[in-house]
């Protein structure tokens, strides 16, 4: 029996949107670009949208998520002023303080 592995995305910011297409084999991505990015994952990985900004990839072996693990929050990577981007679920990101006003 094989093990199942799963591994939450969330996409953060507005207008940013997710959505899975062919079965689970091409992930759409909406994320303030002027064209939507296609990423196409491998055979051992499907991926499943529960919410436009919510991602769950499943896949059956932990090794095969891993290029498409490390390449979605590199499309874009999550900002450290306002916490938009592409992150794990349970990934805190320490946001820097702003300019002050005087």
């Amino acid at each position: 029996m094989e093990s199942k592995f799963f591994r939450f995305l969330k996409v953060v910011g507005v207008g940013y949107k997710a959505r899975a297409e062919a079965e689970g084999r091409l992930l759409l991505l909406k994320l303030g670009y002027s064209h939507e990015v296609e990423l196409t994952v491998p055979p051992a990985v499907r991926v499943f949208c529960f919410q436009a900004q919510r991602d769950l990839l499943y896949r059956h072996r932990q090794a095969a998520g891993a290029p498409v693990r490390r390449h979605c929050p590199q499309l874009q990577a999550p900002e450290v002023y306002k916490g938009k981007g592409i992150m794990y679920l349970d990934e805190v990101i320490k946001k820097k303080q702003g300019k002050k006003s005087k």
